[in-house]
Parts: structure tokens; sequence; C-alpha cells
């Protein structure tokens, strides 16, 4: 099916979901898979995924707007974010997402990762415009670049970022996001980073710093309840890892460590790399890969899998900060758990 065909069914379908929102119970998919008694206490028996929406051609960056009570998520191929609520359903939030330029870049033109910074600001990660945006929520302004370059050359496709109380922010920028991943022309980064901005100063963007320059495909990024761990999740099929930074009190990170690997997946019989994560406020990770939401302890402990059965992007706390929201290739999911998010 083309693009244009796929995008189309993708708003009839939506549009479907927004119209019977109401009046059916949302659908369920997937399973629950327990590996560790700890899960008992993190996810209930009767626990099951939800189909809150679906028709989309690929979901991602899920961020709860705590003060609004709604949720936002990208569908990056579609260049838009959506607003989802329990009334009203799903319905567009902003459009363009991620690329403002004339004609075609890529297949995945939008925003992708999304987080509310301390400010209350939006804080995207956008594709097509290879740069890291600041838009205020309360209609006070407009859209600002927060970050688009590194010592004079652009970021390949910003995935996914992180904000952190200083006022700094972590980002990663893998190829998915490019024309022609790494072939592409416009590549002007010599690999695929980890980086930092610096708080803003008078209102002056911070300057930008890599701190992780030895990753393949650097993807999903999230920080521990006390801020002194930078996670980082693989998305590299053929090296597949989760990986733990120390802070340091400049802002730069430490040596890291595998907490989470190729091994623990094997074991299960997974495939793929990671995608996106969250960290709940005993520590635990929230990890998707393997179609799906990996549940790991902060040593590194498979404790449960979340099968959802679809290749899956990542997924966002929400709601009294117990709800996991998840976004899965064409679908919205959320799973009510026991532990809180942060």
């Amino acid at each position: 099916m083309k693009l244009n065909s796929i995008v189309l069914a993708g708003w009839l379908v939506a549009a479907v979901n927004l119209a019977f929102a109401q009046t059916t119970p949302f659908p369920t998919i997937g399973q629950i898979v327990r590996l560790d008694p700890r899960l008992d206490k993190l996810i209930s028996a009767e626990a099951k995924v939800e189909v809150l929406a679906s028709g989309f051609v690929w979901t991602e960056g899920p961020i709860w707007v705590k003060d609004q009570a709604f949720l936002l998520f990208s569908d990056v191929p579609q260049n838009t974010i959506f607003k989802w609520t329990e009334k009203e359903g799903v319905t567009p939030f902003l459009k363009p997402s991620g690329y403002t330029g004339l004609g075609p870049y890529s297949e995945e033109p939008g925003s992708n990762g999304l987080t509310i910074d301390p400010q209350g600001r939006l804080i995207a990660c956008e594709h097509g415009d290879r740069r890291i945006t600041a838009m205020p929520m309360n209609g006070s302004g407009g859209k600002r670049t927060l970050a688009d370059n590194f010592n004079g050359k652009r970021f390949s496709s910003p995935n996914d970022v992180v904000a952190h109380s200083s006022g700094s922010y972590y980002f990663t920028d893998p190829p998915y996001g490019m024309p022609k991943k790494e072939k592409d022309p416009g590549r002007e980064t010599a690999g695929w980073g980890v980086y930092r901005i610096a708080p803003e100063r008078a209102g002056v963007p911070g300057t930008v710093s890599i701190v992780v320059s030895d990753l393949t495909r650097p993807n999903g990024i999230a920080l521990s309840p006390d801020e002194k761990t930078l996670y980082v999740a693989q998305s590299d099929p053929l090296n597949p890892v989760v990986m733990a930074y120390p802070l340091q009190a400049d802002g730069s990170v430490g040596k890291g460590r595998t907490i989470f690997g190729a091994e623990g997946m094997k074991k299960q019989g997974l495939e793929g790399g990671f995608d996106g994560m969250k960290v709940d406020r005993a520590g635990n990770l929230w990890v998707t890969g393997g179609n799906g939401v990996l549940v790991l302890s902060a040593a590194g402990d498979f404790l449960g899998h979340i099968k959802v059965g679809v290749a899956t992007a990542n997924c966002a706390w929400g709601d009294d900060g117990s709800t996991l929201y998840i976004t899965s290739d064409m679908y919205l999911c959320r799973i009510r758990t026991m532990a809180k998010g942060w």
C-alpha cells in the first residue's frame, strides 16, 4: 500500500475510534508474560493491554500532560502530534510536528520523542527539521529551537529526549529519520550520539555537548528517580543493550555499564533491539522491545514482558502515574499497573 493510502486510512480509522470511544469498551491485545514474582507487585493478574485507538502509521513518543490531563503522541510518518483524552478520544494537536520544509523529506519526517520540561513546555525531537524544540503549552508563545547542531554540524534525526530538573536536556540522535539513513548525503555528523543541552541562561539556549559517542544506534533515554543515572537503550539488533551512565555534577556522564542485553533477550526467544523506555519511582525500567514492553529491575533482572504482539516504540506514565500508555505500530494502548511513574 502506498504511504498516502496508509495515511488516509489512518485518519479514517482514527475518526472511527473517536466516534465510538465512549460507546464501546476498549478492545484488548497481547498478554502478560511473568518471569519473576516481583512482577506481581507491579502488574496485577487482571491487568490487560487496552487498545485506545488504531489506524495510525507509526506511533511514537507518548507523554502525559499532567496539568491538563491529556496524552500527546507522535505519528512520525504523518508529521503529526495527536491528543487523546478518555472523553474525546483522538484529535490532531499539531501538524506539521517535525518537518516544516517543502516537498518530501523521508518516510519518517515528523516528531518522535516528546517530553514536558520543568517549565511546562512541550519538548520535541523533530526528524525532518533535525532539531530539538520547546513550545509553551499555555499558548503564551510559539515554538523555538533549543538545538539543531553540534559544533556547526546538523544533527541527523533526534529521536528521544528527557528533561533534567536542572534545566538541561539529554537526547539521542540515530539515523532513522534521514531520507536514506546513514547513506544520505545530507548527513553531517560522523556517528550517532547522545547529547546534552545545557540549561538556558537569560532566555538563551544552552550549549550542546556530546556525552556518549560509542553507541551504534542510541534510541530511548530516561533518568533514574534520583537523577543520578542516565539510561540509554540501543536499537541495533546486532547489539541490543540497555546502558546505565552515572551523571556527574557538571552534567557529563561517567563510564557506562550494560544492565541488560542480547543474552537476556535470547533466553526468552526475543529478537530485535530496544526502543523507548520509562522508569518508575522504585527504579524499575519499562523498556520497549521484543514486540512489547520489558520490565526490568534497576539491577537489570528481567521481571516480565508486556507482550503487545507488534513492534512497540515507546511508553509513558499517565493519569495518577500508574497507567502506562504504550505506542505500538498502528496502535495507541494502555495498561493499568500497580507501579507509579514520576
